[in-house]
């Protein structure tokens, strides 16, 4: 069955990483491309930062280090009111125009912006004009300066039921925040959520046992064709690993489908 993974970075983790020396850009894409090789993933989105520097390549120096490459990847273009100026939201449009990116990420949480400011409004309006989704931060973050109120995922109603053609996903379930996600995702029927970044690294046998739990209680709750996503935010979490957690889920072959390939492949028009 094919697999897309629609959440992966390109970043650096000093904090998780450790290594001598920060890698090259392109010794990242080679690890990223050997890392899905090694797990059977077909196809993979990139999604950059909330903020540009020598640990977190820039949205222009991943469409060049890509250009013209035969490679099974897209990418997601990350954006920030406070770090991103009127320039680079001239180049997501062109960007978007061109299809060399696939969708906006937003980071609310880690910038202290409800997802329903105005300031992100024109954001969704070029998702809405070019048909490509908006991803936003829900749920924990990888920062300790972050402010979680902001990533709520009861925050997302606001911006689904005010851009109802907008199409929404909801970046790792929301965690902790499991139960309101869900309640979202039943809501609105142009919401969607990835399952990426549920643990740093490897799952425990705790941890597979209690996201297993919840995600199967989620997927009982929703109406079908349920609207989950697969993505892994490797390298904070390690494939192989969440592979072998999805298997756990009790999935039937619509289910299984649906998280793994079609999902990502009609809202990304892959």
């Amino acid at each position: 069955m094919p697999v897309i993974d629609c959440h992966v970075h390109l970043n650096y983790y000093s904090n998780i990483q450790k290594r001598k020396r920060i890698p090259s850009l392109k010794d990242r894409l080679t690890e990223l491309l050997q890392t899905m090789s090694n797990n059977n993933i077909d196809y993979s989105l990139i999604l950059t930062s909330y903020k540009f520097d020598s640990e977190r390549p820039s949205t222009s120096d991943i469409i060049d280090i890509l250009k013209n490459k035969e490679y099974k990847l897209g990418i997601v273009a990350g954006f920030t009111i406070d770090n991103h100026n009127d320039e680079y939201f001239r180049k997501c449009k062109e960007w978007l125009k061109d299809g060399l990116i696939k969708g906006i990420k937003l980071y609310c949480g880690y910038e202290y912006y409800y997802p329903y400011d105005k300031r992100y409004q024109k954001i969704y309006d070029i998702c809405i004009e070019y048909k490509v989704p908006v991803m936003i931060h829900t749920g924990d973050t990888f920062s300790n300066t972050s402010k979680v109120r902001f990533a709520h995922p009861l925050n997302i109603d606001d911006i689904a039921v005010d851009n109802p053609e907008l199409t929404v996903i909801m970046c790792h379930l929301g965690n902790p925040w499991l139960l309101d996600c869900q309640e979202i995702l039943y809501k609105n029927k142009n919401v969607y959520a990835d399952i990426s970044g549920l643990v740093i690294g490897n799952f425990t046998l705790y941890g597979q046992r209690y996201y297993t739990y919840k995600i199967n209680e989620l997927l009982s709750y929703l109406e079908m064709p349920h609207r989950l996503l697969y993505g892994s935010d490797w390298p904070i979490s390690n494939i192989e690993s969440y592979i072998k957690f999805v298997n756990k889920l009790k999935l039937n072959k619509q289910s299984r489908d649906l998280l793994l390939f079609k999902n990502s492949s009609n809202i990304f028009r892959l």
